[in-house]
């Protein structure tokens, strides 16, 4: 039987988990409230302990509908107790009446506070072993431990799970709680992170996890990520009974098609292809416990976000240490990619002893490279820490320098979603804050940098032409060459358009100048330009080439280029090729006869123009390819014939 999305409407389910020390009852917690046995490996029933996830499903009368993850209690299975605390909603702490708190019990606390669960319930479990006087003092014991934490004034519920006593309260509380839970934003790509894999007879690959965000649907592409593999949803389950789809909070299997589990990680995340990008550089607020030793610059961690778990080194920027109970803005580098995204909770262990140190959230998945102590930096990551939308955003665009930021950069960078990043962008740039300096891919910059490119344009170009005197202008690729290296070469149209609408830039064609631009020729400049001149028109229809000039005027190639682009510019020169310029009249005398013999032949070959002006071929070419280039012949083959008008 196929269900439908509709009977598993996110915003009327959500995820419970338990925690606390080993063997203090939480699986059995689990069976005895759904019937479900989340113990499954045979391993785990041999030594009544959970080393796995497991999970369980339950309906209040209400119609809410709860997935239950009982997590492992064992120290030695923190890590995946870690993963099975991500994506709760409610968490159920549970402590025997016979041995009270326990090193699990407090660790597991500290995890749950660090990840984020704001909700939750304690569960006293084993009461049918210990007397009312001893329950009244492990109960005390208990609400003095929980003061200050997420727990203060939750429920503590006396429960046996052999008798059966407590269960109708507790299914009570948790429909209460659950009325009185947020519901999820539904917006977003869709993010699973894996926590177990296996394969199905006759199906394939299926993997496990808890929805994050967004909609996963049967047939949806898929790329699994850190490792970039992509292959296709072939089914859903929720609740052991198939779906066509899933949405943001929901426990699922999905059975996946075009991969072997053997190709799949625990850790690693499902979501739409070339949606979301991985990291070897994250910055985070760090909140160091209490219970933790010194936290030196550069220490090597273990993080645990999600699913995940990856060594790390801890870099403090504006400090050399934190002390236990510190909270700080602090940077972590990963030995490989890691899919981590704003706003994610993670946790922070020692390797040796083994044991949970702090915690927080993700503030940038991606920040630029940067100096330890830059103010710079901790602007930016104050921004993200405590600001709005808006501040996250022009800060990031800010950040970016003169390199520019992408729109989806900024959005995955600061944690907005769509319509967030649309609303804040849409105020920003009336106001002049930033500029859109692309329109396709979206690509901003700050005011403050794109006006550092256009003076640095204005700068380059008044240099150039001051440093060549008889250039009218500056060519446009040779202006586009003097933008930063660390910029973006596509802003120059933006640039160019900028500073010509605001009336400081002239563009002729391939040509740049300034809107005030005036010559100012050097001393001897006509001098110069008019014995060029007397050489073009003493050579007539075999003028000097460059190096011919050069040798005979006794005058760098580079200034004489210049002095024949003044020339050209003043009608006194044609250019007909890189090396080769006439005087005007002798062209047109070669002009008018090259027409009038193809008015009268039809047409002329190489050999018929050599015989008609007598020129040798180093002449004979160059002028025969200018009069096709201004369109006066068209080239057919080897003959040439006049272009219709």
């Amino acid at each position: 039987m196929v269900i439908r999305n509709s009977q598993f409407v996110s915003n009327n389910y959500f995820i419970v988990g338990t925690a606390g020390h080993i063997d203090h009852g939480k699986t059995s917690l689990v069976k005895a409230l759904t019937g479900i046995d989340t113990d499954r490996l045979k391993e785990e029933k041999a030594r009544g302990i959970t080393i796995e996830l497991g999970f369980a499903h339950l309906e209040l009368p209400d119609g809410v509908r709860l997935g239950i993850v009982d997590v492992p209690g064992h120290e030695r299975f923190v890590r995946t107790m870690v993963a099975g605390a991500g994506g709760i909603d409610l968490l159920l702490l549970v402590v025997a009446a016979d041995e009270g708190i326990m090193p699990q019990t407090r660790e597991h606390l500290d995890i749950c506070t660090l990840l984020g669960i704001k909700r939750g319930i304690v569960i006293l479990t084993k009461v049918d072993l210990v007397d009312g006087e001893w329950l009244e003092l492990v109960t005390r014991e208990l609400r003095e431990y929980l003061a200050g934490s997420f727990l203060e004034g939750a429920p503590i519920i006396p429960l046996s799970s052999r008798t059966g006593e407590g269960l109708s309260i507790l299914r009570e509380e948790l429909g209460r709680l659950a009325s009185e839970l947020p519901r999820r934003k539904q917006g977003g790509p869709f993010r699973l992170p894996v926590d177990r894999l296996f394969t199905v007879p006759g199906f394939g690959t299926v993997v496990t996890g808890t929805l994050r965000s967004g909609l996963i649907r049967v047939g949806d592409p898929v790329e699994l990520l850190p490792s970039g593999k992509t292959c296709r949803v072939r089914g859903i389950q929720l609740h052991g009974q198939h779906a066509e789809e899933g949405s943001a909070g929901q426990r699922m299997a999905v059975n996946l098609q075009g991969i072997d589990h053997h190709e799949i990680r625990c850790g690693e995340s499902l979501a739409p292809p070339a949606t979301f990008r991985t990291t070897r550089t994250v910055d985070i607020r760090l909140e160091l416990l209490p219970t933790a030793r010194n936290l030196k610059h550069r220490s090597t961690v273990r993080l645990h976000s999600g699913t995940s778990e990856s060594s790390a080194q801890v870099i403090l920027p504006d400090r050399e240490f934190l002390l236990p109970g510190d909270s700080a803005l602090v940077q972590l580098r990963l030995p490989a990619p890691l899919l981590l995204l704003p706003g994610e909770p993670f946790v922070l262990r020692c390797h040796s002893p083994a044991t949970t140190i702090g915690g927080g959230r993700v503030l940038d998945p991606a920040p630029p490279r940067r100096r330890r102590r830059s103010s710079e930096a901790l602007e930016l990551l104050t921004a993200l820490d405590g600001g709005d939308s808006q501040t996250k955003i022009l800060c990031l665009v800010r950040g970016s320098q003169l390199s520019g930021i992408l729109q989806t950069e900024i959005g995955w960078r600061s944690g907005c979603n769509a319509t967030e990043l649309e609303s804040a962008l849409g105020r920003a740039l009336p106001r002049g804050e930033l500029v859109q300096a692309l329109k396709e891919p979206r690509m901003f910059l700050s005011r403050e940098a794109f006006t550092t490119l256009e003076e640095g344009l204005m700068l380059a170009l008044t240099s150039f032409l001051k440093e060549n005197p008889l250039r009218d202008g500056m060519g446009k690729e040779e202006l586009k060459g003097s933008l930063p290296q660390r910029s973006n070469p596509r802003f120059f149209g933006a640039l160019l358009a900028a500073l010509a609408k605001e009336g400081r830039l002239i563009l002729q064609r391939e040509l740049v100048k300034p809107a005030s631009f005036a010559p100012d020729p050097p001393p001897g400049r006509d001098d110069g330009c008019a014995a060029l001149d007397a050489e073009l028109r003493l050579g007539g229809m075999e003028p000097p080439t460059l190096q011919e000039l050069s040798r005979r005027l006794n005058t760098p190639e580079k200034l004489l280029r210049e002095q024949l682009a003044l020339l050209a510019r003043e009608g006194r020169a044609i250019r007909v090729a890189s090396d080769l310029h006439y005087a005007p009249e002798p062209l047109t005398i070669l002009r008018n006869q090259l027409s009038l013999f193809i008015r009268e032949e039809g047409e002329i070959t190489p050999a018929g123009f050599r015989n008609l002006t007598g020129l040798s071929r180093k002449f004979m070419i160059p002028l025969l390819e200018y009069f096709d280039s201004i369109k006066v012949t068209i080239r057919v083959g080897d003959l040439r014939r006049l272009r219709r008008p």
